[in-house]
């Protein structure tokens, strides 16, 4: 029967207000609301993030987001009163891959396993190879994964071991290679990221002179040693030195005939020119007198020491960092090292007044008449480099003093080869501050390219600074010795196991260092000092950031402590 229009009308309710019956049974003193369970946590009125904990991520397990982890929606605990039925859609829908796959799977693919190689400091500790493989059980139907040493992840669904390159480990506190006196007044703080952008072209340099001799390397360590029959490193006593810049009496005859504006030996200008790659700190004493200047160390700087594994990502720890093993302490592998590359050098050269490379002059520093003991095989080679720009009015040159340590017969030409000769150690690969070094031992024969690539890495800076004094000594051929403690326990008892020759330049590229660069570091340190009046000054590597500091000091800073020293030794020679 058809309903009318007037009684749809009249049936309407009478008040003002439409939509369904207000009833009684969900009211409460007359407020509608909602059941809902004791056990719910009160949230948000509206959250519209929820519906990022409803996916599920790749490994095939829920995955929740960080910031809602142990929150829970008001109403969840009850069915909801108002859940809408709605129509199935496609997302039950699914494609099924008929292609075939091969049963012999070698797990390189999708859910399968991933293999990294790597070392460093992630699940266990490696000991030695170029990588090694671990594996982490996972549940249900994830999948596996495989993580390299570094405590990366290897495989999707995985889940990382310790934190991003260790950024909550706590930050080492080193001391100053000198220490800033309260009157000394800082004019320039330097950070390595603006000295890693300058560049200077400079060209090879020209000879001045020559001092002192060379012996004739013995080519009898390029063979490896034979097995249990190690050759050993023994105690050469030979007279070398390592005079400064400003007590130089060759600088000193080049000043006064104006042959250039700077001067330095290969040892502090390497260190200025390798600065961005330093770890521990390190001074250079500047003095500048009219025109010229000077680059000088100090008395017992640490110029003078031979670095271990500065560079490692976890380097050797300080006693009062918690090591326990005095001998492996920065400061004692320090000294370890540069006696092992003193006697290293003496004991390679085959030592033969009537075969011997004679300079045009004689040693500078050796008086014959005061000394007793034999010269070690050293020659010194003053050298030019032309530091000018086109703005320049006047020309800038550099003199620096080189050093060689021996000659060798080119077994094609048979020319005579300048050899630069020095050391590498290895005092425990197991130890804290290896560096995940690899066992020279039984490693250097079959993996020699991984050797030298850890020691890279390792001693960055110290292998730079060899590279660059080889380099500016126009070296034919820089020799690395690889020389291990007999026992890691014994820090004065050593064994060779190897010397490797590399052209200096083809190992500069290798090692990624750039001496325009290196030379674009002393030209805008130069340009400093020059603008300034003439004084002291003292360029300090900061122990614990990656800045140089200039200060300006006292004239007669750094005398005091000489002359203090001179009467010590003194007093304790008058008193035997």
């Amino acid at each position: 029967m058809p309903v009318s229009l007037a009684d749809i009308v009249t049936s309407l309710p009478s008040d003002e207000s439409w939509g369904p019956p207000t009833t009684t049974d969900a009211l409460v003193e007359g407020v509608p609301y909602a059941p809902y369970s004791k056990g719910d946590k009160l949230g948000r009125m509206a959250d519209w993030t929820t519906e990022g904990k409803d996916r599920e991520g790749r490994g095939g397990r829920q995955q929740y987001n960080r910031n809602y982890k142990d929150q829970q929606v008001y109403g969840a605990g009850t069915s909801s009163l108002f859940a809408v039925q709605v129509a199935e859609d496609e997302s039950s829908f699914s494609v099924v891959d008929n292609t075939r796959t091969s049963t012999k799977s070698r797990g390189y693919g999708r859910g399968g396993a991933t293999f990294i190689r790597g070392r460093g400091r992630g699940g266990r500790e490696q000991r030695g190879g170029r990588g090694t493989f671990q594996r982490v059980g996972q549940r249900g139907g994830q999948q596996n994964a495989y993580y390299d040493n570094r405590g990366g992840r290897g495989g999707r669904g995985g889940r990382r071991f310790g934190g991003w390159k260790d950024y909550d480990k706590p930050q080492r506190n080193r001391d100053s290679s000198v220490n800033i006196k309260p009157d000394w007044q800082m004019l320039e703080e330097i950070d390595f990221n603006r000295l890693a952008k300058l560049n200077l072209e400079t060209s090879t340099g020209e000879d001045i002179d020559s001092y002192g001799f060379l012996y004739y390397y013995d080519r009898a360590f390029d063979r490896p040693p034979v097995k249990n029959n190690e050759r050993k490193l023994n105690v050469v006593d030979r007279v070398a030195y390592n005079v400064t810049t400003s007590q130089d009496p060759i600088i000193h005859e080049l000043a006064e005939k104006d042959e250039a504006t700077i001067f330095a030996t290969d040892n502090i200008l390497s260190m200025l020119m390798c600065a961005p790659r330093s770890v521990y700190s390190w001074d250079i004493v500047i003095t500048r007198t009219g025109n010229k200047i000077f680059l000088d160390k100090r008395d017992g700087s640490s110029l003078d020491m031979v670095s271990v594994n500065e560079n490692a990502a976890d380097a050797p720890l300080e006693a009062s960092e918690g090591n326990k093993d005095s001998i492996n302490f920065p400061g004692a592998l320090a000294l370890e090292a540069t006696f092992i590359n003193h006697n290293f050098v003496n004991q390679t050269v085959i030592e033969s007044d009537t075969s011997k490379h004679e300079m045009p002059h004689e040693n500078p520093f050796y008086n014959p008449s005061e000394e007793t003991e034999a010269l070690a095989s050293k020659a010194y080679k003053y050298r030019r480099f032309d530091l000018s720009l086109e703005k320049d009015e006047d020309p800038l040159h550099l003199i620096v003093r080189t050093e060689l340590d021996a000659v060798v017969k080119n077994n094609i030409s048979g020319e005579d080869q300048l050899l630069v000769i020095k050391a590498l150690n290895e005092f425990d690969h197991k130890a804290q501050g290896s560096g995940g070094a690899l066992d020279w031992r039984t490693k250097l024969t079959s993996q020699r390219g991984a050797v030298v690539a850890t020691e890279m890495k390792n001693n960055s800076c110290k292998l730079a600074r060899w590279t660059v004094q080889s380099i500016l000594a126009r070296a034919d051929v820089m020799k690395l010795g690889f020389v291990s403690r007999t026992t890691p326990k014994a820090a004065d008892r050593h064994v060779i196991l190897g010397v490797m020759g590399y052209d200096p330049r083809k190992f500069a590229e290798q090692m990624n260092l750039n001496l325009s660069n290196g030379w674009g570091i002393v030209r805008t340190i130069i340009d400093m000092v020059r603008g300034m009046k003439d004084g002291k000054y003292v360029l300090v590597k900061d122990p614990n950031k990656s800045l140089l500091r200039l200060y300006e000091v006292p004239a007669g800073t750094f005398e005091e402590e000489e002359d203090g020293a001179q009467e010590e030794i003194a007093e304790d020679g008058g008193e035997e």
